[in-house]
């Protein structure tokens, strides 16, 4: 057996050790085979793991399951795995997760002590000159102070969800004032939006509170229901970053010079964007979005090479700014 066939057995073992196992369409999809293939790929995985227990499953497909014990001893971590698990648990804390990324730490230790006897240094090596290498022993950058009593109370209630009592001073306001909220979801963005709805306001609209403008926080014992309607990805994309406007809310456009159009190209900009290529070799960019504030501070570091094209409104904003001598583009 060639070792890149061993390693595809591997994966399937791993596919097959799942709660339900692993089916002939599942295995045409992962490796991009033919049935007849997926078929041979079954004869070898009970040739190498006889335990595997072949059903029918509820809608009728056949299944191959493999209890997770028999192939433990083969599922030591890499140094990339580890890696990765290290990145995305900065990654957490950068966002203000602490709750989630201290819930990785520990299954990332877990992991860990079960490493094979003498594998343990020389992971930890390799896995110190990749993350090294990403950029995550220091990274710079300007961000929001994290206050880790909010943010534990707000993870805590989102998972509930639970009622939160916060103090929150907005800008217009001299003190904190102290607010009851039904939180939805969190925006994350240059800033951290709370979706919430204030149960002392009875219009059913969603409000935003800044979580670095949170004094402090109290998770509540009553909880409630999110409409079954509200799906927070789908409200996401109502923004360009993590600010909604209703009124702001529409249709722009954004045209890029022929000197930054190929560089433009590798941006995605906004997920409902549509790209239209000009005969001068400029670049369109379409999509429906609101915070033009968000939209200015993004348009400015491209200088004179980005025209708004609609909505107006916008365009007047960054009229006066599109500056002409910056040495290159974002």
């Amino acid at each position: 057996m060639s070792f890149s066939k061993a390693t595809d057995l591997l994966r399937l073992a791993m596919m097959a050790s799942g709660r339900r196992g692993v089916c002939l369409a599942e295995i045409e999809a992962e490796f991009g085979c033919v049935r007849r293939t997926a078929q041979r790929m079954i004869e070898a995985l009970q040739q190498a793991f006889p335990t595997t227990d072949h059903y029918i499953g509820d809608d009728q497909r056949h299944y191959w399951r493999l209890p997770a014990r028999s192939i433990a001893a083969l599922l030591s971590p890499t140094a990339e795995e580890l890696a990765a698990t290290s990145t995305a648990i900065t990654e957490l804390e950068l966002l203000g997760l602490v709750s989630e990324a201290a819930r990785l730490r520990t299954l990332n230790q877990k992991i860990r002590a079960l490493l094979p006897e003498g594998s343990g240094a020389r992971l930890a090596v390799d896995e110190e000159a990749l993350l090294e290498a990403l950029g995550y022993a220091a990274r710079p950058g300007p961000r929001p102070v994290l206050n880790p009593e909010v943010d534990e109370a707000v993870s805590t209630c989102l998972k509930g969800p639970f009622h939160l009592r916060i103090a929150y001073k907005s800008r217009a306001d001299e003190e904190a004032v102290e607010r009851v909220v039904a939180p939805y979801g969190l925006l994350l963005g240059a800033r951290r939006y709370l979706v919430a709805e204030d149960t002392a306001k009875k219009d059913g609209r969603l409000r935003h509170y800044r979580v670095e403008d949170i004094i402090s926080a109290e998770q509540l014992a009553t909880s409630f229901e999110i409409p079954e309607s509200f799906k927070l990805a789908s409200y996401a994309q109502r923004a360009f970053g993590s600010y909604h406007s209703d009124d702001e809310f529409g249709e722009v456009v954004w045209r890029f010079t022929p000197h930054a159009a190929e560089h433009a190209k590798r941006y995605l900009f906004h997920p409902s964007q549509v790209t239209e290529d000009q005969s001068d070799g400029s670049l369109i960019v379409r999509f429906k979005a609101s915070g033009h504030l968000e939209m200015c501070w993004h348009l400015y570091s491209w200088g004179n090479c980005v025209e708004v094209v609609a909505p107006q409104s916008l365009a007047k904003m960054v009229i006066d700014h599109r500056r002409s001598d910056f040495p290159g583009l974002p």
